[in-house]
């Protein structure tokens, strides 16, 4: 089976490539805006400017092997979710 549903470029948007690290031969704008987001514990390696979680330089997403971290994380999340334990969000430091 072909493995082309993994990757897709848009080379024609204005801010391609968006983030640095990754090789804009091997980009992937698959995941755009990442699904992992509004984790606090994502995976990926955000900086953080007080409450606010900034992602501009993870590449995680984008890089070679981003969608398979990205599957396996919401794999871990809903395993999570399905026993009752509800994976820790953005938000406050004292709504840990």
């Amino acid at each position: 089976m072909s493995e082309n549903y993994k990757h897709l470029q848009n080379v024609v948007c204005e801010y391609f490539p968006c983030h640095k690290g990754v090789g804009k031969d091997r980009f992937n704008c698959l995941f755009c805006y990442c699904p992992l987001f509004l984790l606090k514990d994502c995976g990926g390696n955000p900086a953080w400017r007080g409450l606010v979680k900034d992602c501009s330089g993870c590449s995680l997403p984008h890089a070679p092997g981003g969608w398979e971290a990205i599957q396996a994380r919401l794999g871990q999340v809903y395993a999570e979710l399905r026993t009752g334990k509800a994976p820790k969000t953005l938000g406050h430091a004292a709504d840990d």
